[in-house]
């Protein structure tokens, strides 16, 4: 059954990596290409993104009545999600080096790109400004949990886990309790290793 877990992991990995290829076609495709922190379009890709781009004025004239109702609430969520990552960066700056954990990239999670693209207004790319830091931050908070785990409780869950995290499959079964302490400490050598630049997660189950 361990066997089949890692094919599947794999595969999973593969299709990935296929799938990391088409969205680079995709890419090619538009004719833009990423030079430092920008993202360049062929001039004439730009210049037909700014044709479609709506002013402020119009902007604000077909923006949902709802919309602007609700937006209170949703920019009042930037102040529990800073407090959220500050605490959580704050936690892995100090106890990752203490347990031998290889600290989270925020780079790798919180991007920052649709600044480029020249057919949105400046409100509109301050709300993908916005989602962007929400979601990226919420990923980066994740794996930073997901390593907290595998090194406390890398054990599954009887039921059925909806988007669990990218180590969750590695995990122990619910209720493997033969040797259990003794594979707890294989998964934190595990992150040790990661640490160290070597493979990054215990896959091997006794």
């Amino acid at each position: 059954m361990n066997n089949r877990i890692n094919q599947i992991i794999e595969q999973i990995a593969a299709l990935e990596d296929e799938l990391q290829t088409l969205a680079q076609t995709q890419e090619n495709r538009l004719r833009y290409q990423i030079a430092g922190r920008r993202v360049v379009f062929e001039q004439a890709i730009h210049e037909a993104h700014q044709r479609v781009k709506q002013g402020l004025f119009r902007w604000f004239l077909t923006v949902r009545p709802q919309n602007y109702l609700t937006m209170p609430v949703i920019y009042g969520a930037a102040i529990p999600l800073l407090l959220f990552d500050l605490s959580i960066s704050l936690y892995q700056l100090l106890c990752f080096p203490v347990y031998r954990i290889k600290r989270v990239r925020r780079a790798d999670y919180i991007v920052y790109d649709h600044q480029h693209l020249a057919y949105l207004n400046a409100i509109e790319k301050a709300h993908c400004l916005y989602c962007s830091y929400g979601v990226g931050m919420l990923a980066y908070a994740q794996e930073i949990i997901a390593r907290t785990e595998q090194y406390f409780c890398p054990i599954k869950h009887a039921r059925k886990v909806a988007a669990a995290h990218g180590r969750y499959a590695q995990f122990l079964n619910y209720g493997e309790a033969e040797n259990f302490h003794e594979k707890l400490e294989a998964y934190r050598s595990a992150l040790a290793r990661e640490a160290d630049g070597q493979p990054s997660i215990h896959s091997e189950k006794e």
